[in-house]
């Protein structure tokens, strides 16, 4: 039960919850990148009135500490960025599997460099007598920081929110760790009792289980996992861009067809996972097994 508990439903959880943000994310990029784009022509029709719109320029200045000054063009306008989630679109080359954008903290915007580029989108309104970018609670200000032409960063955004591996995250390496600590503490308590012998052997050895899949001969069935994973990731994020239209031929092929396949590859890929585990078991208990029979 520690076993399947802190190795399998928790990491497992933890990929679902991963999951679900990303999915919020790409849900809110989808709606705001629709928003009408300011100009200088369109912050002059505000006059004093604010609404939903979305930015691209670049970095001129940052002020008090959590006013980012972004420029495109005739316009400057200021952006509140405090205590708001600032993205950063790692470069991508085309090769593998793009990065996730990588969160920076608010007050750590003042590292990146002036003139980087910048996608802005939300609610905009009078603050300290001046129209400006802010976050609310109902409305939150997207704040991505990238390196890739304007006309590219829609597709780019949601190919990266589709994450290389959901299962590895935050809550992984705390939940493995818990997971050998508590089989270590359950061996170090009956060590010294003759008749628990095989509790003790049995625990030591689901400590491991976790690396099982990285040796052979399981770990030919790992590679084979590794590639449909990903292949299924690549497929989710093309479901992703026939869903929102910013796929090319979109019409042609629907966003269901690569939903299907993607969730055929997945279930395929954890079957070789399950079978890379099992089969290096099988392997240590063959040893075992020949081992006694030698000794004998």
């Amino acid at each position: 039960m520690i076993v399947i508990f802190w190795y399998a439903l928790v990491p497992i959880t933890g990929g679902f919850l991963n999951r679900y943000k990303w999915k919020r994310f790409r849900n809110r990029f989808n709606i705001l990148r629709l928003s009408p784009l300011l100009n200088y022509g369109q912050y002059r029709k505000l006059d004093g009135e604010g609404g939903i719109f979305r930015f691209y320029g670049g970095i001129e200045s940052i002020t008090d500490g959590h006013t980012l000054w972004v420029k495109s063009g005739d316009l400057t306008i200021p952006v509140s960025i405090a205590k708001t989630k600032c993205f950063l679109l790692p470069i991508h080359d085309g090769e593998g599997f793009p990065e996730a954008p990588q969160e920076i903290r608010w007050n750590r915007v003042s590292t990146i460099t002036e003139g980087a580029k910048v996608f802005i989108a939300g609610l905009i309104k009078t603050q300290d007598d001046r129209l400006s970018f802010v976050s609310t609670k109902e409305q939150p200000l997207m704040v991505i920081f990238y390196d890739c032409e304007d006309t590219e960063l829609a597709e780019s955004i949601i190919r990266a929110a589709r994450t290389r591996n959901e299962y590895w995250n935050s809550i992984t390496p705390v939940s493995l760790a818990i997971g050998a600590i508590t089989l270590i503490y359950i061996a170090a308590t009956y060590l010294g009792r003759p008749a628990f012998r095989l509790t003790v052997i049995c625990a030591l050895s689901a400590v491991f289980i976790p690396a099982l899949p990285v040796f052979p001969p399981g770990i030919l069935f790992t590679y084979f996992y590794r590639r449909l994973s990903w292949d299924s990731r690549k497929l989710r994020a093309d479901y992703d861009l026939a869903l929102y239209g910013l796929l090319p031929d979109s019409a042609d092929k629907p966003a269901n067809s690569f939903a299907l396949r993607a969730y055929t590859l997945e279930i395929f890929a954890w079957g070789l996972m399950l079978a890379s585990v099992l089969v290096n078991i099988g392997f240590i208990f063959l040893i075992f097994y020949l081992f006694h029979i030698i000794s004998f």
